[in-house]
């Protein structure tokens, strides 16, 4: 395979555990033999449901939940909800058979730090995965144009509506962390904001930190989001993205 992947991590370092999450038997079992292979991750169970998911979750705490869209009992987007919503919040990556639509726009606003694609190279969804764990969205700049289109739908109310409620928050920002917010935004990495505002990329992590506790929001992606709904972002801003 010709996908590179993330460096094995050192021997001391401890492999992230992973919950897998999909109501096919036989995606898991594809899945656990894929993933299981690699010393960077340890798959601590399988569910087959939501309800299931939220019963792991509570009994095995993993770290990273890889978290199918369409299931029967609960659905992958209820439970992505109401996982995040815990005090102890696994990292939750989407696993789907789309691009980019309303379910995944959904699954990003309720907290889950990306998706990946059924189909996409065993390499990749072990980095995803590895990204993810270490605080790194994943999501890819032509998905981050779909699902700013998309979040930019409906009326002009609706819109205006979204973009009003977006500045009120932004406002409640003090105004490096305006910039940084704009700055993540626009797709750029820790470094690339610290070179542009002349910053030390600890600082910037700091204040990404903060923008997150201000605003309520679980990674940089709801960030892009705000800052789209608020209309602080060119036409072009997010053809650059490096979210994911």
């Amino acid at each position: 395979m010709n996908t590179p992947a993330s460096p094995t991590p050192p021997a001391s370092s401890a492999p992230v555990r992973l919950l897998i999450v999909d109501d096919d038997p036989l995606v898991r079992a594809g899945l656990t033999l894929m993933l299981g292979g690699d010393q960077g991750i340890d798959i601590v169970g399988e569910g087959a449901d939501g309800v299931e998911a939220e019963e792991l979750v509570e009994r095995l705490r993993p770290d990273v939940v890889l978290m199918d869209i369409r299931m029967p009992v609960m659905d992958g987007l209820t439970a992505t909800e109401r996982l995040r919503r815990r005090p102890d919040a696994p990292e939750v990556v989407v696993l789907t058979t789309f691009h980019a639509d309303e379910q995944v726009l959904r699954a990003i606003r309720a907290g889950a730090a990306g998706f990946v694609l059924k189909d996409t190279p065993p390499a990749r969804i072990v980095d995803s995965v590895r990204r993810v764990a270490a605080g790194d969205p994943v999501l890819s700049p032509a998905v981050t144009r779909q699902l700013m289109a998309r979040a930019a739908g409906g009326g002009r109310d609706d819109r205006a509506d979204r973009a009003d409620r977006a500045r009120r928050r932004f406002g409640q920002l003090a105004e490096r962390e305006q910039e940084v917010a704009v700055a993540v935004g626009r797709g750029g990495s820790n470094a690339e904001i610290a070179a542009s505002l002349y910053l030390s990329v600890a600082t910037v992590k700091t204040l990404v930190s903060r923008i997150l506790a201000k605003l309520e929001l679980n990674n940089r992606v709801q960030i892009a989001l705000l800052v789209h709904d608020a209309g602080l972002l060119d036409t072009d801003d997010c053809g650059g993205s490096r979210l994911g």
